[in-house]
């Protein structure tokens, strides 16, 4: 919901910071440890420019697509779509610190345990929880940017996204004989399952956020969480016990993918329908009118004001307004609960922001 509207105090500042802080000392963790993994053990080889140079190779095929897989949930959650650099953070973690921290534990755990352990176990266990931490860190440092089951699951997907594009990049070296069977497989037949798994964390912390009791805040991310794991350990382990049933899995996992596709539209659909809900009374009263309500309401709204007359202002209108409307929900859910929000206390600031912007619009036309 973007930071405290002009007026209202802001206590999440120093958490914000705090969570920055975590952010980049993660990212720089998961760095390490790649390396540490991934390029130490080479330093010794006599071919170690040549393994740098596939590295290299590797990193550009696998991080090429990544711009089409996350066009699509920008693309998708358009009502109130998630700020960019709350995406950048969440993805950065998957890609980094997410990888490098699940690179060493699977790894040991391959070694002492088997590969079937560390693929069907370990992999599923670590991964799902490394990439999970990115959604929690976001429901504990930037809450208002975390509405509910929508947000969730488009933040668990750009955390999957980049996960797996890092992934990739060591695929892709380890199979470079089969390099177009693997990037098919990887790139472009199942490129959505790691996103899948995460979202299913991501969907518990965001009906945990909508429930708002005590004990769904617990129950429903441990849920999410358990039901990606179990996803990631079916992907992984069938192929192991039935090499045989890998097109089957295949199709499995491609329908899991579908199904997930099928929950965000229902989601995104149902958010456009609560921001209208709550706005309809902004017009009753005189905040918005008739037009404008219409406007903040349209799927897309925010780049429909940007591209017109109304330029950023136009933007910045929409985004006040799904926020009003997000607000009056929370606040709501909150009142029907006897429980305290701060969403209530962005309610008058966030109209008298609609005012502002509109004469700012008004202003930019003459």
């Amino acid at each position: 919901m973007g930071a405290a509207p002009p007026g209202v105090p802001d206590p999440d500042k120093s958490r914000r910071g705090v969570g920055l802080g975590l952010l980049l000392i993660g990212c720089l963790v998961g760095v390490v440890l790649n390396l540490l993994v991934f390029v130490l053990p080479a330093l010794a080889d006599p071919q170690f420019e040549a393994y740098m140079a596939k590295l290299g190779r590797s990193a550009v095929l696998a991080y090429l697509p990544v711009a089409i897989y996350l066009s699509v949930p920008w693309l998708v959650d358009r009502y109130d779509p998630e700020p960019w650099w709350a995406l950048a953070g969440v993805f950065a973690w998957g890609a980094l610190f997410a990888t490098g921290v699940s690179a060493l534990v699977n790894t040991i755990a391959g070694a002492l345990f088997g590969e079937f352990f560390g693929m069907a176990v370990s992999a599923p266990v670590v991964e799902e929880a490394t990439k999970g931490m990115a959604i929690l860190g976001l429901v504990v440092f930037l809450r208002r940017e975390f509405d509910g089951a929508v947000d969730g699951i488009i933040y668990g997907v750009f955390a999957g996204i980049g996960f797996a594009a890092t992934e990739n990049i060591i695929y892709y070296m380890r199979f470079e004989q089969e390099l177009n069977q693997i990037f098919v497989l990887r790139g472009v037949l199942t490129p959505w399952l790691h996103p899948l798994f995460t979202a299913m964390t991501g969907l518990g912390f965001g009906i945990a956020r909508e429930h708002g009791a005590g004990w769904a805040k617990v129950l429903f991310p441990a849920g999410g969480y358990g039901l990606g794991v179990f996803l990631h350990a079916w992907w992984n382990g069938i192929p192991q016990l039935f090499p045989a049933a890998f097109v089957l899995n295949l199709l499995v996992g491609s329908m899991m993918a579908l199904t997930l596709i099928i929950i965000v539209v229902v989601l995104v659909h149902r958010k456009g329908q609560t921001i209208k809900k709550f706005l309809q009374d902004e017009v009753l009263v005189g905040t918005i009118s008739q037009e404008e309500f219409r406007l903040i309401t349209s799927y897309g709204g925010r780049i429909r004001a940007r591209m017109s007359w109304r330029g950023r202002a136009g933007s910045a209108f929409v985004a006040a307004g799904a926020r009003l409307a997000l607000s009056k929900w929370h606040t709501a859910r909150a009142m029907k609960g006897s429980k305290a929000t701060i969403s209530m206390d962005f309610i008058v600031p966030l109209r008298q922001e609609l005012h502002r912007l509109r004469n700012e619009m008004l202003n930019r036309r003459r």
